[in-house]
Order: structure tokens, then C-alpha cells, then sequence
């Protein structure tokens, strides 16, 4: 139950905020949100489920909401909150905008950080074995040959940090480092070991450190599953201490599932199992014990038979060469299911790996104690917990995805999605992955199941009125105690906003109608001074591009030919100036893109955005619904073109005095039978339809 102080706590914080806030305005949604919130937490519910889906539309303040929410209730039950986002720009606007006022004005004494993964850290060992003196080792450690500049500016780096100008994140540098290089020095779960004295201080480390004495984490999706998958508790908190937020929540279904992916090569998998042999056989000459003997000689056994049994499995990709001839170079195995022969190889490697890792481990582990005990020099097992790191990361996704390419699925679930991939370059290879289809079941065990309390929130989560999409790709149920609520924004869209549907002579599956398309928007961005044109494909965008650059009279900002933020740079300087700017934007762009106010008050969306099913794991999810007698198109597509929509029609109106008019030139919306509901769903604006 949610106590009678918290409750008086949060209604004087509130009181306390509002008066800090100018122009504050008490939201009846708002207020609801936040004793939502906190009595689905405090179990008043359902005990056995304190979780909460909330949708908030645009303007009524969700951040504030889950902060008021939740903070309170975790500081006086002892618990943390970690709030976990999908962008960048809401982790920002949280740690040093809304956390912060929150801190001043809200009378609580809490602390608060922003928890990065290990690969946003430099590996000082790694650093000083790149730049070092030991020329064969600093050769050894570089992934190819470095020119002078990459090591003077790896020796500037060091110097920087070791002078206390650079704390060692990658976040903090003042000239950005390529990918390539970064990846060279960054922290790594294998390789970054505390027992060592080198890494005890290490940025790394010194950051964990913080993290445990915050009340309040804010984290991104991936950062919250890389977690969640090593069991919960090991880079966060323990799931039964934390409530957790997750913001942005429909990005959540596809990192859950990305996450839960695996890939690996044939031919590449072979190249770094010739490096593990070496590795094994170094492993074995410094370390002293008789005890890495039988280890030792095992790896080496088990290395023979996984490259053995992935050259089998080669032979049968080369003999496949007609499932391959197609644009994606790609043969996906129809429900899931591997041929026969290849099945027998899959098994056979899952075990290999499966073995050859717990071998790798016990040698690992040998190392380890060899290092602690001192028999082994500094710089030798700097080196050596480097390589063995790496070829560690290597063995376990291979075990992952051949355990998955192996897996006997449930006939109760989905099957797992499965494909190989043909590579073309200097080596012809080929590229096994394995997805689940669906992530529900994983969610539950892993999250669900386990947290102390979740928040859900976005402000587009439901599809066609309803959450039922999203419940089922989250694994949750509108019956199965959870809280559910949706409230709309307050923004006065049949006054502030014009939804327009022109007539059109052709349909997006027209021929014509990119010409036609091109005709249409040099029309509806004449005499406009702000305008944003969304595009379902960046091919079409490029196609009416070029019909249109020589017909607009302003200038004309691209999607890819600028970044991101050079675009919104300039269009906003173009604005100020008062001159007029239109951006073109592909699906990428109606979604997180923030126009205030005179920014944006022509909004053209050029077609309904319906995902084409073209990534195996989505073709392997509508093969699935299909043989379920179900109709993929009502069940996935149209649902997630209705969530689209309403993102794509929420860059019009950011706060309660935008105005502005949306174009959508895609007739389907009233020629189709599904066009009504996707109408629907799409807020009250006022509606002129040609």
C-alpha cells in the first residue's frame, strides 16, 4: 500500500514544483499519471504484478510524471530507480534538465548518473600496450598495421588522461576518434579484470563505483538487456531492488530482440579458431601449473573438430549455390526448420563449442590465478588477458548462435527465425544468423517476473485505439494485472491543426505516382515557410528530389546528404531569418524530431508507413501467423502503420500554441477498408478530405 506519507510527500512536491515552474499548468492527466504510478508499485493493484502501460500524449509532461512517481516511493522503501530510454537526447534532457530542477525543488536527498556501458570507456592497458615501448607486443595488439598518426594520437590520449584532462570516456573527448581505433581501446567484459591492479583504477571501475551509490540510474535500452541477459544485478542493480521506467517503450519489442540474436561466419570463424590455437598453445608455455596440460590439449582437440565440422557445413552452403540466387544473397529455412544434414552438423557444433568453451573457461580461470600468485610478468599478462579476452567473446557467440541454429522449437511457441547469408569479397564466406520471432516468454522470465516495479511509458503505444499489439509483443496481457492507461494530450487539435487529404490520381502503388507525388508537394510547400516532407523509402525521397530541386525556389535540406543535426541547424537559422527551408526525411524523421512553434507548420507525409516484410526475422513472423491461420497484414502491418502514423503526425504540434496544417498523399486512407481505422486512430484534427 502506498503510505499516507509518500502521498503527502509527492502532493507537496508537486505544489513545491509548480510554484517553480513559469507558466506551470496544473494537468488533471498529468496528477492521474503520477498516483497511477505510484499506487501499481506500491502493490495496490496487484501485488504479484506492480507494472503499468502508460501512453501520454504529447503535453502533458510523462517525465516529470514518472519522476514524481517513483522517486518518492523508492527513496522511503529503500529501493532504486533506473530509468531507461532509447535516445540519446532524452538521456541529456533527464540528466541535466529534469533530474537536476527535480533535486532542487523537489526536497529529497538523492543522487543521480548516467550508467554508460564498458565500450564508452578506454581500457588503459590496452592504451598503454597500443603506445608502448614493447615494440613485438605493441604490434601484436594492433588489428593491422597503424601509421604514426593513430599512435601519436593514441600517446595524446594517454598523456591527456594520465595530465587528468581526460577522464577516459569516449563521451568526454575533445576530437572524436574513429570507430575502427576506439574499438582498439575500449573496456571489455573479457579482457577488463579488477583483481588486476592496473584495471582497479580504471575509468571503468571508477565509474561503477559511482553507480552504486546512485539512487536514481538512468540507463539506454540496450545498456538495461545487456543486464538483464547476464541475469540481472551484474552491471545494474538486482532486478528485486530497482523500479524500473522505460521510457520509449515501443522501441522495446525490437531491442529485446536484437538482443536475443546471434550471427557467425564459416570461413571467418576458422581464420581467429587458427589464433586460438596459438593462444592455447601460449597459454599453456607460461602457465606454470600441470593443471593446464589436460585443458590445454582438450581446446586443442575440440578447435580440430568445430573447424572440421564447419568446413562440412561450407561444403554444404557451396552445393546450395541456387538458394542464394537472389538480390539478398539469402536462403532462409522456411518455419525454422534446417534440413536434415545440416541439423546433424548444427547439433554436433553446439556441443563442440559448448565443450571447447568450458575448456577455454578452466583455462581461463588457471591464468587468472597464475596472474594473482605472480608468476606471470606485468606486461605478459596484460597481453595475455587481452587476446584471451577477445577469443573468449569469439567462442561464446559461437556457441550462442549454433545452440540457437540447433534448438528443438517449442510447438506450443513461435519457431526461431533462420537464414544463412552468401558474402561476396576477397573471401567468399557465408554468414549463419538465428532470432527469436517473438520475445514475450524472455521478457517475462527475465523482467517481468523479477523487478521490483515497472513503468511503461511512451507517447505512442497503442495501435488502432488499442494496446493489444504491444501487449503481445511484450509479453504482457490486458488481463494479467497490469495497469493500463492512455490519456490524451491536451493540445487542441481540431483548432490548432488541419488534417488535409488532396485528391490525387494515383495510389502509392501506381506507377505514376512519384511523379505525381513530386507535382503535389512542390504545390503544398509554395509560400510555406517551415515545412517537413516524410518519406516512406529514402529511394522514393531520392527520386522526387530529383524531380523537384530545380522547381523549388529555397533550399532544399536532404536526409543523408547533411547529419542529422546540421540539417535541424540550419533549417532553424532559415527559420529565424525568416527565410523558407523544407526538409526532406525518411521514417527516421518522425519520430524524436523536435519543431517548435514556427519551426514546423507544414507537415506532408507522402505515404502510408507500411513496413515491407524484408528482414528474414519479419518474413519468418508472418510465415508463422499464416500457418496460425492468422492474417500477418491485420495483425502485424496494419498495427504498426497505425502507431507510425500518429508519430509521424506528432511532429505538427510539440506545444499547446503550434499550429500548422498535415498532408497525407496517400488515397488509401479513404479508398481501403482499413483506411477508416487507421483514421481512426489519429488524433481529432480538423479533417478536409478532396
Amino acid at each position: 500500500m502506498l503510505s499516507a506519507d509518500v502521498k503527502t510527500q509527492i502532493r507537496t512536491i508537486y505544489k513545491s514544483i509548480a510554484s517553480a515552474l513559469p507558466n506551470f499548468r496544473s494537468r488533471r492527466e498529468q496528477n492521474y499519471i503520477v498516483a497511477e504510478i505510484s499506487k501499481t508499485l506500491a502493490g495496490e493493484y496487484d501485488k504479484q504484478r506492480p507494472i503499468i502501460v502508460v501512453e501520454a500524449g504529447t503535453g502533458i509532461g510523462k517525465s516529470l510524471a514518472y519522476i514524481l512517481g517513483t522517486i518518492p516511493l523508492a527513496l522511503a522503501n529503500k529501493k532504486k530507480v533506473c530509468i531507461a530510454t532509447a535516445t540519446v537526447a532524452l538521456q541529456e534532457q533527464l540528466l541535466h534538465k529534469d533530474l537536476p530542477f527535480f533535486l532542487e525543488h523537489a526536497g529529497l536527498d538523492f543522487t543521480f548518473g548516467l550508467v554508460k556501458g564498458r565500450q564508452r570507456y578506454v581500457c588503459l592497458t590496452k592504451l598503454e600496450m597500443l603506445v608502448g615501448p614493447d615494440n613485438s607486443n605493441q604490434m601484436a595488439m594492433w588489428q593491422s598495421k597503424p601509421d604514426q598518426s593513430q599512435v601519436d594520437m593514441l600517446a595524446r590520449l594517454l598523456k591527456d588522461y594520465k595530465e587528468s584532462r581526460w577522464n577516459g570516456e569516449r563521451d568526454t573527448l575533445t576530437q572524436p576518434l574513429p570507430d575502427h581505433l576506439w574499438q582498439q581501446i575500449a573496456c571489455d567484459k573479457h579482457s577488463c579484470h579488477k583483481q588486476m591492479a592496473s584495471h582497479r583504477n580504471c575509468p571503468f571501475h571508477k565509474a561503477r563505483e559511482d553507480l552504486d551509490t546512485w539512487d536514481v540510474l538512468i540507463a539506454n535500452h540496450s545498456l538495461l538487456f545487456a543486464d538483464l541477459e547476464l541475469g540481472g544485478g551484474v552491471i545494474l542493480p538486482d532486478p528485486a531492488d530497482l523500479y524500473y521506467v522505460i521510457d520509449e517503450a515501443h522501441h522495446l519489442p525490437i531491442v529485446a530482440r536484437d538482443f536475443s540474436s546471434a550471427q557467425s561466419t564459416l570461413r571467418g570463424a576458422n581464420d581467429w579458431l587458427e589464433k586460438l590455437t596459438k593462444t592455447t598453445s601460449k597459454l599453456q608455455n607460461q602457465i606454470k601449473s600441470n593443471y593446464i596440460i589436460a585443458p590445454a590439449q582438450a581446446m586443442l582437440d575440440h578447435i580440430g573438430d568445430i573447424s572440421g565440422l564447419l568446413n562440412q557445413v561450407a561444403h554444404f552452403c557451396d552445393a546450395q549455390a541456387e538458394q542464394f540466387d537472389n538480390p539478398e544473397n539469402r536462403f532462409r529455412f522456411k518455419h525454422g526448420k534446417l534440413p536434415p544434414a545440416l541439423l546433424i552438423l548444427a547439433e554436433n557444433l553446439a556441443t563442440a563449442s559448448n565443450v571447447a568453451l568450458k575448456q577455454f573457461n578452466k583455462m581461463l580461470a588457471l591464468l587468472n590465478e597464475a596472474i594473482k600468485e605472480g608468476d606471470i610478468p606485468r606486461h605478459q599478462s596484460e597481453a595475455l588477458l587481452s587476446e584471451t579476452g577477445f577469443m573468449l567473446q569469439r567462442i561464446e557467440n559461437l556457441q550462442k548462435l549454433w545452440k540457437m541454429m540447433a534448438k528443438q522449437d517449442s510447438p506450443k511457441g513461435a519457431p526461431m527465425a533462420r537464414w544463412i547469408e552468401q558474402l561476396t569479397g576477397k573471401q567468399a564466406d557465408f554468414l549463419f544468423s538465428a532470432s527469436p520471432i517473438e520475445v514475450g516468454f524472455m521478457l517475462e522470465n527475465l523482467l517481468w517476473d523479477k523487478a521490483a516495479g515497472v513503468v511503461l511509458c511512451s507517447a505512442t503505444l497503442r495501435a488502432l485505439n488499442n494496446f493489444n499489439h504491444f501487449t503481445h509483443q511484450v509479453g504482457l496481457s490486458i488481463n494479467d494485472g497490469s495497469r493500463y492507461l492512455a490519456l490524451d494530450s491536451p493540445f487542441d487539435f481540431e483548432q490548432n491543426a488541419t488534417l488535409f487529404l488532396p485528391k490525387m490520381d494515383t495510389e502509392p502503388t501506381h506507377d505514376n505516382y512519384t511523379d505525381e507525388l513530386a507535382k503535389q508537394i512542390i504545390a503544398l510547400v509554395e509560400d510555406e515557410m517551415a515545412s517537413l516532407v516524410l518519406f516512406a523509402s529514402y529511394w522514393q525521397m531520392e527520386k522526387v528530389v530529383d524531380l523537384v530541386e530545380n522547381k523549388i525556389k529555397t533550399g532544399l535540406l536532404v536526409q543523408g546528404v547533411l547529419p542529422r543535426q546540421e540539417i535541424l541547424k540550419q533549417h532553424k537559422q532559415l527559420c529565424d531569418d525568416g527565410k523558407p527551408s523544407i526538409i526532406f526525411g525518411t521514417g527516421s524523421f518522425s519520430e524524436g524530431l523536435d519543431l517548435p512553434g514556427d519551426y514546423l507548420t507544414n507537415l506532408i507525409i507522402t505515404k502510408l508507413p507500411f513496413a515491407v516484410p524484408t528482414s528474414p526475422v519479419e518474413q519468418a513472423h508472418s510465415e508463422y501467423i499464416k500457418i496460425k491461420g492468422g492474417n500477418p497484414f491485420l495483425q502485424l502491418t496494419i498495427p504498426d502503420a497505425s502507431r507510425k502514423l500518429v508519430q509521424s503526425c506528432g511532429r505538427l504540434l510539440r506545444k499547446e500554441q503550434d499550429y500548422g496544417r498535415i498532408t497525407i498523399l496517400d488515397r488509401r486512407l479513404v479508398t481501403k477498408r482499413y483506411g477508416k481505422s487507421l483514421l481512426d486512430a489519429l488524433p481529432p484534427f480538423r479533417r478536409v478530405i478532396e
